[in-house]
């Protein structure tokens, strides 16, 4: 019987030191970015039969089991640092294969890639830049991005122009600024992204009882017209009611050949744009006040605004908790450029772990669902924010000592079984 405490005892001293070595990994990652603690399971070893009793003969660890409860959260300064607030796990991959994580820790590679500091890189889903998706699961890629230019189709003025102005003479390029009554520039873009200044000038045409007509004139000067001359390229007219109200608009006429505007720079000729003063009151059925005005008060530019804008190159990103990642552009415009992915397995207790805040798929895991954030019960994503170890320093140093206690007393077991043995030896004496 001594002889058998003896083994009974080492099983003690075996499965207490494997569990010292769980909890010292568990203390030793306490701020490790995403780490999941582990706990142990103990069962005691199959007993041998004595008569109608049994006797055990030991403990064995049966299981080591990662605890994948929320962490808590760290705001940090780098918008690549994503955190996953729900049961999701962030997909990355290299030449070895697929593994996942929750350490967000991610930056930029040279090639782009966002990728972990082992430079695993990131999966997700990648937009065109009419922001549809490009392609199923693949590198979230953000190098070499740029925002297309896109040429001026519409130009809206808001202004008032003076009803106690005088006729002048017709409208001459040569002397516009004696031959209009007010004018305003704004600067439009072409099919290449190249802005242009056009001045538009307004002159008062007519005075009646019903209401005032005014013209207006396009001009583009010589050194972006590709005649290389001053001259008008669109032209119309609008008349008010005699409350000053907005009441007609005409037709656009192009006075050029091509049927529109004709840009230097080898941007495509015939550029139509369309001028939008208003909703008149009998061309828009609006209200006519909500635009271009006719009132007895100085003339000016109240608004003005155009569609069109130049090429721009990726400056910024931010990150929305779906996982939509959004450039924003040296052009001021903005578009989603791709989505994080995010996996949710089963039994995520189950799978196996790979070092480095990486685990793989395993059969005991099951297979991933693979989503987008905020679905199929995946959870969040937050930029700019880690999550810490779930570890409770607490917790573990109370098992410390639980398994510290262990330890010693199986090593007591096996003292007390020698010196039994011991007392049989001295029988023969």
């Amino acid at each position: 019987m001594a002889l058998t405490s003896l083994f009974t005892a080492v099983s003690g001293m075996n499965a207490n030191s494997l569990a010292l070595s769980v909890i010292g990994d568990n203390i030793a990652n306490m701020n490790t970015t995403g780490f999941k603690s582990s706990r142990t399971a103990f069962g005691d070893i199959l007993a041998s039969q004595l008569g109608e009793s049994q006797v055990g003969r030991g403990v064995l660890m049966t299981a080591i089991t990662p605890q994948f409860n929320q962490g808590t959260f760290e705001n940090t300064a780098n918008v690549l640092d994503l955190a996953v607030d729900g049961d999701g796990l962030f997909i990355l991959t290299d030449s070895a294969g697929s593994y996942y994580s929750r350490a967000g820790q991610f930056s930029m590679d040279s090639n782009g890639n966002v990728v972990n500091p082992s430079n695993q890189r990131l999966q997700g889903y990648l937009y065109s830049a009419t922001g549809a998706t490009t392609s199923g699961l693949g590198d979230i890629n953000i190098s070499a991005l740029n925002s297309a230019p896109n040429s001026t189709s519409s130009v809206t003025i808001s202004a008032n122009l003076d009803s106690r102005s005088t006729i002048p003479p017709a409208f001459a390029v040569g002397s516009a600024n004696a031959t209009s009554n007010f004018s305003s520039s704004i600067t439009v873009y072409d099919s290449l992204g190249n802005g242009h200044i056009v001045d538009v000038y307004f002159r008062k045409a007519s005075e009646a009882a019903a209401g005032n007509s005014w013209e207006w004139f396009a001009v583009v000067g010589a050194s972006d017209s590709l005649s290389g001359l001053t001259e008008i390229q669109a032209n119309g007219t609008v008349t008010f009611t005699n409350n000053g109200a907005l009441n007609t608009e005409s037709a656009e006429n192009y006075p050029l050949a091509s049927g529109g505007f004709d840009f230097t720079g080898g941007a495509a000729q015939g550029q139509v744009i369309d001028f939008d003063f208003g909703t008149s009151i009998v061309t828009d059925s609006g209200t006519g006040l909500d635009g271009t005005t006719q009132f007895g008060s100085p003339s000016s530019t109240i608004y003005q605004n155009q569609d069109g804008f130049s090429s721009g190159s990726l400056k910024s990103i931010t990150i929305s908790q779906d996982g939509t990642m959004t450039g924003i552009f040296t052009n001021g415009q903005t578009r989603a450029i791709a989505q994080v992915a995010l996996a949710k397995f089963a039994a995520p207790s189950n799978l196996q772990k790979m070092g480095k805040n990486l685990y793989a798929e395993s059969t005991r895991s099951g297979q991933p669902v693979i989503s987008t954030p905020g679905t199929s019960g995946t959870g969040t994503v937050l930029s700019n924010t880690l999550e810490q170890s779930n570890v409770d320093l607490a917790e573990e140093f109370v098992r410390l000592i639980m398994s510290q206690r262990g330890f010693q007393a199986n090593s007591r077991m096996i003292s007390t079984s020698d010196e039994l043995m011991m007392e049989l030896v001295n029988l023969k004496r």
